[in-house]
């Protein structure tokens, strides 16, 4: 009599003799950026200058459970994507002197029963899978089966990311290049969001538009480099407001804040703030006015061999001033520039920007002094987005004030004379605002 159980289809012998035949050879390139060997390889021998004679273990890492026994998508560590190019989930990369041995798991492919059983490798499952020598082929360096390497993978020491993210500061031509592609296609990703407005003000609401971009992104790169950011009306000055949950309001404004990632694994961070309707308000033009006007001063204030922190104090002190001018501070602007004041960041809790690469917050392991204690430099790459947040419920905000959100962020060059602003090409001003949106609404 049966037991009623199915039997497991890799112990039938027959069937598992069939699956292995008739297989045709299918493409197995492996999916590699132009450039990205070759880049890697750089970034290895300014590791080896740095750590000489010492061996560093980096993993390409895990995608996340999201439920039970399915996962995000991966997303590869971006210290070994820096070091090794590739872009593998499980791999292990261990670089010496400017060399690589790379350790990956063999894809399993007909004649092997792990092809129709194993959901993680096999073909049949996943896709066919480039082998190990050409995984070789395409680095440049030597790879080896998983397997091969002893013991289970210890991270990196806190040492070695700190190095690692101090290495990262500065972009070469391929990073940078990088970079200008996924700014750029974040650009038209803003003209894509703008064109539907329309649609989200009529029932779509944030998510409509966020999964505007968020298509636009997966389109043209791996997707959106962080969680994008669509806030209407009273959602606007959440600062980190990505649940999206609620309607596009026509007479309020629309923060918009969004990055392309390239398939080099590079995001964009760019934010513009609208008026849903097209026009702003009296009230809405001035408080985008003067966000406008400290981005404006801190952008002037990047440069190489000024510190970081300059463009973050030369956009907070237009911020003050403009707040006192309208009354709202409750002390001098001298007392709230001072470090035991800081009354103006009421309305700007957080810093005027960061470095950009890899990472959105690229290089954050660094040393303070490293960070923001050090002076700016050609390569390096960073944001300026200063802003005001205006909570519907601040009760020290008179009441046209409220509820309002404005925040302006652009992604810049450092070169050896100033900066080169890479997205540019989005107007700043209230009036190029206007007309931007406009012109991206007839074309949609």
């Amino acid at each position: 009599m049966s037991d009623g159980k199915l039997p497991k289809l890799s112990e039938i012998a027959a069937f598992t003799e069939y699956m292995a035949t008739g297989w045709d050879s299918p493409r197995r390139t492996a999916p590699l950026v132009a450039g990205a060997a070759g880049a890697a390889a750089a970034h290895r021998a300014r590791l080896a200058a740095a750590l000489p004679g010492q061996s560093v273990l980096v993993s390409a890492g895990r995608a996340p459970v999201r439920a039970n026994d399915t996962h995000y998508d991966f997303r590869v560590d971006s210290d070994f994507y820096w070091l090794t190019g590739c872009a593998v989930e499980n791999a292990v990369a261990v670089v010496r002197d400017g060399g690589c041995t790379l350790y990956l798991p063999p894809p399993a492919g007909p004649g092997e029963p792990e092809f129709f059983t194993d959901a993680t490798y096999g073909e049949l499952w996943v896709g066919p899978s480039p082998s190990l020598a050409e995984w070789a082929a395409a680095l440049g360096c030597e790879v080896r089966p998983l397997a091969d390497l002893d013991g289970e993978p210890q991270p990196p020491s806190d040492e070695v990311r700190r190095v690692l993210a101090e290495l990262r500061m500065i972009k070469d031509e391929w990073e940078v290049a990088q970079l200008r592609e996924a700014v750029d296609r974040t650009v038209e990703g803003f003209a894509a969001v703008v064109g539907e407005i329309p649609a989200a003000v009529a029932g779509g609401g944030e998510r409509w538009l966020q999964g505007t971009f968020d298509r636009y992104a997966r389109t043209h790169g791996n997707g959106p480099g962080y969680a994008t950011i669509v806030g209407s009306g009273a959602h606007a000055p959440t600062l980190h407001w990505v649940r999206c949950d609620g309607p596009v309001l026509p007479d309020e404004m629309l923060l918009l804040d969004m990055g392309v990632e390239t398939r080099g694994h590079y995001t964009a961070d760019v934010t513009r703030t609208f008026p849903a309707s097209g026009r702003f308000s009296e009230a809405q033009r001035r408080v985008h006015d003067l966000v406008e006007k400290a981005h404006r001063a801190g952008l002037a204030a990047v440069a190489p061999g000024r510190r970081f922190t300059d463009f973050h104090h030369a956009a907070m002190e237009v911020i003050a001033r403009g707040l006192d001018d309208w009354g709202l501070l409750p002390v001098s602007v001298d007392e709230a520039l001072s470090e035991r004041g800081q009354h103006h960041r009421r309305w700007l809790v957080c810093g005027i920007g960061h470095h950009l690469g890899l990472d959105v917050h690229d290089c954050a392991k660094s040393r303070p002094e490293a960070y923001q204690g050090a002076a700016m430099a050609p390569g390096m790459v960073l944001t300026v987005e200063p802003g005001l947040y205006f909570h519907a419920h601040d009760t020290t905000l008179p009441p046209e004030l409220r509820g309002i959100g404005v925040r302006i962020e652009d992604d810049l060059l450092v070169t050896a004379d100033g900066a080169e602003n890479l997205s540019a090409s989005l107007p700043l001003d209230a009036s190029g605002l206007e007309i931007w949106m406009k012109n991206n609404k007839e074309n949609a």
